[in-house]
C-alpha cells in the first residue's frame, strides 16, 4: 500500500485481500491511474494486465469461481461498457466480481460546468455508467466523498459476498488517491433472517412430495457451489439414497468419481441435449427436488411437462409445483432441515438408477484402426476424452472449460469429472467466455485447464493466448475448427449438415492460420485431425506440463454434434434424416 498515506484505494484493496483476493485483472486508463498506482504498491494483491476489457472481465469471473470473489479494473466509459458483458454473466450465474473504475475528478467537473466541454470517454451524462450497471449488479456506486467512501465500499462488498453477485465502484478520479481511515475490524457480513413459517411449510411440502413419489430425483444447481454447500449435499444424498442429476452449469458441483456418484449419479440433465438414458430417466421422475438450480430455456421441457412435480429451492426463495411461492427462505437452512428430518425419520427411499454397462460415451469404444485414423468428429473426440477420464491419466486432474458451443453440450454428457473441475457459462452463454475465463481459472487454481472452444468463440478472445503466455499459464486451448457457427445453423436449417446442404452466409466464418497465430502469440501449436493425433496431442500435454498450447482440431463442416442435433430437432421440429435437398436449374441447393 502507499508509503505516505492510507487512501480510499488502499481501503478497497485491504477489504479485497481480507476476502482472499490475490489478483486484480486490469486494462489501464488515465482516470483510474490513482487506483492502479495504489495497486502496484499494495502488498498481497497483484495486477494482471489483459489485452481487452472483456477478456479481463471474463478472467475476473473465472477467478471468482475458485476464490469466491474477483475484481477487474478498467477505464471509464470505453472500458466499463466493454466489460459489462462479462459482468452480466457473473450476475446471472452468481459470481461476485468487483468492477473498479474512475470518472472525471472534482476539478474536471468544475471545468465541465464552466465550459460545457465533453470529457473523453463520456457521453455527457456522467452518471450513465452507474445507471447502466444497476441492471447487472447488486450495488452500483459512485464514490465522490473520501470520508463516505469506506462506508459505501463496505456496504457494497457485503452485498456482493452475501448475494454472490457483482458490484460496480466508480470513484471520481481524485477520490481513489484521497486519504481515509483504515478499517478497524474485519468486514461484517450478516445473513438475512429466514421466515421461519415459510421455511417450515416449505420443508413439509417437500417431504410430502418426496415420500409420495414413486421415482424422485434430486437436481443440483450452481448455487450449491457458490454457497459452499457441497459437503452438506453429499451428506443429504447419502441419507436419502435418491438418484441425482445436475444442471449443465453445475456439472461437477460434487465429484462424479465418488462412491455416492457411482451409485446415484444419472448424468447431467441438459434437456433434450442430455444423454438419452439421462433424459428418459429424469423425464419419468414424479418429484424433482431442484437445489440451487438456475433454470434456463434449455429446461423448457422439464418446466412445462414436470412443473407440478418440481420443488425449486434457491438462494432468494422457493417454488413448489407451479403455484406455491416462498420468499425469505434460505437454501442452506433448508438443506440442514431436510438432513435433520430424515436423520430422525424411519421413512427411507429405495430408488436406484441402474446404469447400463455402456453408459454414454462408454458405448463408443475406439479400438479399431479405422476408428483411430479416420477424420475426428465431435463424437469420437468426446468418446476419446471419456476413455482418458476412465483411465489413470493426468486428464482427470485437469479443469475442463467450455463456452457456448457444440462442445459444451457434448462435454455435459461426460461422466467422471472431479469436483469443481467443469467450468462453463451455460446460463449466460457468451461466445468467447471459455478462453477469457481460463486466464482467471489458471491464476486461481493449480490444475491445468483444458479449454474446448469453437472457431467463433475463440476468434472473439484469441488475444487471451498472449496473456496466458505472459503469466506462465499452462492452459491448452482446443479449437474445434469447422469454420461455421454450427449451433446457430442447426436452428436456422439443420439440412445444411447433409452432404448436399448449404450453410447460411451469416453462419460462415473466415479461415484462420492457427499455426501462424500461435507463433504470433508465442504459444506452442498442435494440429489434430484423427483420434490417433488426439492421443499424440494429449501425450505431449502430459509430458509438457508448463507451457500453454493452441491445438486446432479439424472438424468436418457437416459434422453435427449428436447433442446439438437432438436439441435442434426438438426445438425446430426439423429432422436431419428427413432433409430433402433439391437443386434448381442453376445447380443451387
Amino acid at each position: 500500500m502507499s508509503t505516505n498515506n492510507f487512501t480510499v484505494a488502499d481501503y478497497l484493496l485491504t477489504r479485497l485481500k481480507e476476502q482472499g483476493l490475490e489478483k486484480i485483472f486490469q486494462v489501464p486508463g488515465d482516470y483510474v491511474q490513482e487506483f492502479m498506482s495504489a495497486l502496484d504498491k499494495f502488498d498481497g494483491i497483484d495486477a494482471v494486465g489483459d489485452i481487452t476489457e472483456l477478456g479481463a472481465g471474463y478472467a475476473a469471473e473465472g477467478y471468482a469461481r475458485y476464490r469466491g470473489i474477483g475484481a477487474v479494473s478498467v477505464q471509464y466509459g470505453v472500458g466499463t461498457l466493454s466489460v459489462i458483458n462479462a459482468i452480466a454473466g457473473a450476475y446471472v450465474e452468481r459470481n461476485p466480481v468487483v468492477v473498479i473504475t474512475a470518472s472525471p475528478s472534482i476539478d474536471d467537473r468544475k471545468i465541465i460546468a464552466d465550459t460545457g466541454a465533453l470529457f473523453h470517454h463520456s457521453t455527457g451524462n456522467y452518471n450513465s455508467n452507474q445507471v447502466i450497471f444497476e441492471s447487472v449488479t447488486v450495488a452500483s456506486e459512485i464514490l465522490s466523498d473520501p470520508e463516505m467512501a469506506p462506508t459505501i465500499i463496505d456496504a457494497a462488498l457485503a452485498c456482493a459476498i452475501k448475494e454472490k453477485r457483482p458490484i460496480y465502484l466508480e470513484a471520481w478520479q481524485n477520490v481513489w488517491g484521497a486519504e481515509c481511515k483504515a478499517p478497524m475490524q474485519p468486514l461484517v457480513i450478516t445473513d438475512s433472517p429466514a421466515n421461519l413459517g415459510m421455511q417450515k411449510t416449505l420443508l413439509q411440502q417437500t417431504i410430502q412430495k418426496l415420500e409420495s413419489a414413486k421415482q424422485p430425483i434430486i437436481m443440483l444447481g450452481i448455487e450449491i457451489a457458490r454457497l459452499g454447500l457441497q459437503d452438506k449435499v453429499e451428506s443429504l444424498l447419502h441419507l436419502l439414497n435418491i438418484p441425482y442429476t445436475t444442471s449443465t452449469l453445475a456439472k461437477s458441483v460434487i465429484s462424479e468419481r465418488s462412491e455416492i456418484s457411482h451409485k446415484l449419479f444419472v448424468g447431467t440433465y441438459a434437456g433434450e441435449a442430455s444423454l438419452p438414458e439421462t433424459f428418459d430417466y429424469v423425464s419419468q421422475c414424479d418429484a424433482v427436488l431442484a437445489l440451487g438450480v438456475i433454470f434456463t430455456d434449455d429446461y423448457i421441457t422439464m418446466l412445462t411437462n414436470q412443473g407440478s412435480d418440481l420443488i425449486r429451492v434457491n438462494m432468494d426463495g422457493a417454488l413448489v409445483g407451479n403455484s406455491d411461492h416462498f420468499i425469505h427462505t434460505s437454501l442452506a437452512v433448508f438443506i440442514n432441515e431436510l438432513i435433520a428430518h430424515f436423520l430422525c425419520s424411519s421413512a427411507g427411499f429405495n430408488v436406484t438408477f441402474s446404469k447400463p454397462d455402456n453408459f454414454g460415451f462408454n458405448a463408443l469404444p475406439l479400438t479399431k484402426h479405422s476408428d483411430l485414423c479416420s477424420q475426428i468428429s465431435y463424437e469420437s473426440f468426446f468418446a476419446f476424452y471419456q476413455q482418458e477420464l476412465n483411465e489413470s491419466s493426468p486428464l482427470k486432474r485437469y479443469n475442463l472449460i467450455l463456452g457456448e458451443s457444440s462442445s459444451l453440450y457434448m462435454a455435459a454428457r461426460l461422466i467422471g469429472i472431479e469436483k469443481n473441475h467443469f467450468v462453463s457459462d451455460a446460463a449466460w452463454g457468451s461466445l468467447g467466455h471459455e478462453t477469457g475465463c481460463s486466464l482467471g481459472v489458471s491464476l486461481a487454481n493449480d490444475n491445468r485447464s483444458i479449454v474446448i472452444a469453437g472457431d467463433g468463440g475463440f476468434m472473439m478472445m484469441c488475444q487471451t493466448l498472449s496473456t496466458l503466455r505472459r503469466n506462465h499459464c499452462n492452459t491448452a486451448v482446443f479449437v474445434m475448427s469447422n469454420e461455421v457457427y454450427a449451433i446457430e445453423q442447426s436452428f436456422v436449417d439443420i439440412c445444411a449438415f447433409t452432404p448436399e446442404g448449404k450453410f447460411a452466409p451469416f453462419d460462415e466464418l473466415p479461415s484462420w492460420d492457427y499455426e501462424a497465430l500461435a507463433q504470433a502469440y508465442g504459444v506452442k501449436y498442435l494440429n489434430v485431425n484423427s483420434v490417433a493425433n488426439l492421443q499424440d496431442a494429449f501425450n505431449i500435454l502430459y509430458e509438457n506440463t508448463s507451457a500453454p498450447y493452441l491445438i486446432k482440431v479439424d472438424i468436418a463442416r457437416d459434422d453435427l454434434a449428436p447433442a446439438i442435433q437432438t436439441l435442434a430437432e426438438s426445438v425446430t421440429g426439423q429432422k436431419r434424416d428427413e432433409c430433402l435437398c433439391h437443386k434448381d436449374n442453376k445447380g443451387n441447393i
